[in-house]
């Protein structure tokens, strides 16, 4: 194919607050890996912590970087290897790039390889016009999916995994944590034929947005509204069976422990900032079982995720604010803010 020797791009070019519109070359590929036209970005909270240059993001990301890894796109150039893609192809894919060498991989677990590395924040990354990937972690997009739903995928399928951790049906799910995230699982715990599904946060603007998105769950504010009261309103004799936790809060956790039922069950995706005290002998005593989720299942979550957008998960109004890639830094504004959802950027 023709195409261009430099392409726009927003790097992490210093190690300072802020991300940089640049002109980068456009990657070559080699015999395995395709070239993605990019369409439609999201902002991840990631890339916030890159923007911040936070002390995560300068012990992990070298500078210069490409960031960002929530992304659709078309698929311009493939390598000689690959045989199951072709050019034209709307895609998205999963941003976390594995090997195959060990015990994980080698067992089809490709999420929990050890040796896992992120675009966007170990490699180059999707925030630019043209984006190489491995075939291997490529995901087709279905007509019926928008590219700006495709470029939401990644965090949905957070949600995802978080959410189907554990049995659903006819259970009564708590999740704490009205980020988008948070609330595409609920949205997507309803789906799946939990009974009752209540969100919990502190921030009314995400708690709205969280009954925009899914109204059939109940949205409640814990600053001002007592838990327990809501488990006695639903008639929950002795509380939710489930607790997804998003928030990295541990009030939100202490206050998920005691809501759930004797031997619940607890998915935890947020992640708490530093070390934090437990009371793990509530945990014991109450026969709670709980799972650290990373990631997405490579690739039953997207398997997953896209049959249910086909069947009627609308997560569609997750998505608050569309910006056009040259008014980014009014994206991570907006992002930055606390009041927002998802966040689109268009590089068409």
């Amino acid at each position: 194919m023709s195409r261009p020797n430099t392409m726009k791009a927003l790097e992490k070019s210093h190690p300072q607050e802020g991300l940089w519109m640049v002109r980068a070359p456009v990657p070559e590929i080699g015999p395995d890996e395709v070239l993605i036209k990019v369409k439609k970005t999201g902002i991840c909270g990631t890339d916030i912590h890159i923007w911040n240059w936070d002390e995560w993001a300068a012990h992990t990301v070298p500078v210069p970087m490409i960031t960002g890894h929530e992304f659709a796109g078309e698929i311009v150039e493939i390598g000689r290897n690959v045989t199951d893609l072709a050019v034209g192809q709307r895609c998205s894919g999963e941003g976390h790039l594995i090997k195959t060498d060990s015990r994980q991989s080698r067992a089809g677990k490709f999420h929990l390889d050890p040796g896992t590395r992120g675009i966007g924040v170990n490699e180059q990354g999707a925030f630019a016009q043209y984006l190489k990937l491995p075939a291997f972690n490529v995901v087709p997009l279905p007509e019926d999916i928008p590219d700006e739903i495709g470029a939401i995928l990644d965090p949905l399928g957070n949600a995802v995994h978080t959410a189907l951790s554990f049995d659903l049906l006819g259970e009564d799910v708590l999740i704490t944590g009205a980020g988008p995230i948070g609330i595409m699982a609920a949205a997507v715990a309803k789906h799946a034929g939990a009974r009752h599904v209540v969100i919990t946060d502190i921030n009314p603007d995400r708690l709205t947005l969280a009954e925009h998105v899914a109204p059939a769950v109940r949205a409640v504010n814990v600053a001002q509204e007592d838990l327990q009261d809501v488990v006695r309103d639903l008639g929950l004799k002795q509380g939710f069976d489930v607790g997804l936790e998003m928030s990295g809060s541990q009030a939100a956790l202490d206050q998920m422990v005691e809501a759930l039922v004797m031997g619940g069950k607890i998915a935890l995706l947020g992640i708490p900032p530093g070390k934090s005290p437990v009371d793990w002998s509530r945990i014991v005593f109450k026969a709670i079982t709980l799972k650290g989720v990373y990631g997405r299942e490579m690739f039953e979550t997207w398997y997953k995720m896209i049959a249910m957008l086909q069947n009627g998960l609308d997560v569609g109004r997750v998505i608050t604010h569309r910006f056009g890639v040259d008014d980014f830094a009014e994206g991570f504004a907006a992002m930055k803010s606390g009041s927002s959802g998802k966040v689109v950027l268009d590089w068409t």
